[in-house]
C-alpha cells in the first residue's frame, strides 16, 4: 500500500478524486426502488413475530419507509470491493511507478469478493496478483479468482494463518500487500459507492430540491464499505440540507456483530469466529475503519439481525426485486424490516413523512446451488 506519510485524508473531496480516478474501471450500477418492499417495511409486524423476543408484549412500530437500493452486487466482479481495489492500486502505481509495482506484484488475503477484485485490478492494469484464500473459500469464488489470472495459495481460515501464508509469499515475491478494508485508499474507494448513491437519489427526486436521504445502511464486515460512506455523509452535500445519517448492519450469530459489540463496550473487538451465512461479513472491523465508525457524528448506530432474519430478507429480495444478492447484502434491509428499536426510530423521528432509506447490497456472489441449500436447510 501506500506509504503512511502519503495517505490521504478521508473527506469527501478525497472520495471524489477517487471516483475521478477509477471511474474508468468501474460500473456505475443503479439505483432500484420497489414499491411491494416499501409497504413490507411500512406495515407493522405481526404481534405473534415479536413473541420470544425483547420486544414482545410492545405495540409493533409503524413507521413509513421508502428504500432506495444501490446495486452493488452489479458493479464489476460481483462487489463493492472492486472500487478499494482499483483504487489503492491505482494510488500505488503514482506513488511508487508502474516498473516497480509491476515487477514487485500486490498480495492480499481474501476468503473472496476482495480476492477477486484485487484480481480484476491486477489484470487489468497488467499486475501480478497473489491472492492468499482459506481452502474452506466458496470454490466458485476461487475459480472467479484464479480466472481472472491471479495466482491464489491457500491457507487455514484463521486470521494468523492467513497472515504467515502472506509473509511467505512476501518474502518469495517482493509483492506489495494491498489489504481487504483497513486502510484509507480502500476506504475511499468504498467511498465512492456513497457520492453514486446521493447523486442518483437526487437525480430521481428531481424538482424535490432540499431533501436528501434520510438514512443509508450498509453492511459491516471489516468496515471499509461504512467507514467510506460515513466518510462521504459526513457533512451536508448542499447549505441548508439535513445530514444523511448513516447507519451499520452486521450479523449476529455466534458473536458476528462484533461492530456492534465494541461500541457497546467503548472498545474495538479484535477477533470474531462465527459462521454466519453472512460469510463476507466474519472479520472484525479494522483500526482504520474503526476510527470512522465509533464517531457517533459520523455512524449514527450499528445494528445485528438473525440468520433467520438474513434469509428471510434475502427471500424477499429474491421474489419480489428478481436481483440476486449473497446474505451479507441484504443485513440493512433485515434491520429495517424487524429491527424494533429502528422501525421505532423512524416511526418518531420521521412522522407522517417517514424515511426515504439508502440501502447498499453489497454483493452478488452467490450459486444456485448455495441459495437452493439456504432455503432447503432446516
Amino acid at each position: 500500500m501506500t506509504e503512511p506519510g502519503n495517505h490521504l485524508p478521508l473527506s469527501p473531496s478525497n472520495i471524489a478524486k477517487a471516483h475521478t480516478l477509477i471511474k474508468p474501471y468501474i460500473h456505475h450500477t443503479p439505483l432500484l426502488t420497489n414499491t411491494t418492499l416499501n409497504t413490507i417495511a411500512s406495515t407493522p409486524q405481526a404481534t405473534s413475530d415479536l413473541e420470544g423476543t425483547s420486544w414482545e408484549g410492545q405495540s409493533p412500530a409503524n413507521p413509513k419507509i421508502r428504500f432506495y437500493f444501490k446495486c452493488e452486487n452489479l458493479q464489476k466482479i460481483g462487489a463493492f470491493k472492486a472500487r478499494g481495489a482499483f483504487h489503492a492500486l491505482l494510488r500505488l502505481i503514482e506513488e511508487k511507478g508502474e516498473e516497480e509495482v509491476r515487477k514487485r506484484g500486490v498480495v492480499t488475503h481474501s476468503s473472496g469478493n476482495h480476492a477477486q477484485a484485487l484480481a480484476l485490478a491486477g489484470k487489468t492494469l497488467n499486475v501480478p496478483a497473489y491472492i492468499v484464500m482459506p481452502s474452506i473459500s466458496t470454490p466458485s469464488k476461487i475459480a472467479s479468482t484464479q480466472s481472472l489470472g491471479a495466482k491464489v495459495v491457500f491457507s487455514g481460515s484463521t486470521e494468523p494463518e492467513r497472515e504467515a501464508v502472506k509473509k511467505e509469499v512476501q518474502k518469495e515475491t517482493g509483492a506489495i500487500f494491498i489489504p481487504p478494508y483497513d486502510h484509507p485508499d480502500i476506504m475511499l474507494g468504498q467511498g465512492t459507492v456513497g457520492l453514486e448513491l446521493e447523486g442518483q437519489y437526487e437525480a430521481l427526486k428531481g424538482k424535490d430540491e432540499g431533501k436528501s436521504l434520510d438514512a443509508v445502511f450498509t453492511p459491516i464486515g471489516g468496515g471499509g464499505l461504512n467507514g467510506g460512506v460515513a466518510t462521504w455523509f459526513s457533512v451536508p452535500s448542499k447549505e441548508g440540507r439535513q445530514k444523511t445519517l448513516v447507519f451499520g448492519a452486521e450479523p449476529s450469530f455466534e458473536g458476528g456483530n462484533d461492530c456492534q459489540r465494541g461500541l457497546a463496550a467503548g472498545k474495538r473487538v479484535e477477533f470474531v469466529s462465527t459462521k454466519t451465512i453472512a460469510d463476507g461479513l466474519r472479520t472484525p472491523v479494522g483500526l482504520h475503519n474503526w476510527a470512522v465508525i465509533s464517531d457517533p457524528s459520523k455512524v449514527a448506530g450499528v445494528y445485528s439481525v438473525s440468520d433467520d432474519q438474513i434469509k428471510k430478507a434475502m427471500r424477499l429480495v429474491l421474489e419480489r426485486m428478481k436481483v440476486v444478492v449473497e446474505p451479507s447484502a441484504v443485513v440493512g434491509l433485515a434491520v429495517c424490516l424487524f429491527d424494533e428499536d429502528f422501525r421505532r426510530k423512524v416511526e418518531e423521528e420521521g412522522g407522517q413523512d417517514g424515511w426515504d432509506i439508502g440501502i447498499v447490497f453489497s454483493g452478488g456472489n452467490t450459486t444456485v446451488e448455495a441459495i437452493s441449500a439456504l432455503f432447503t436447510s432446516k
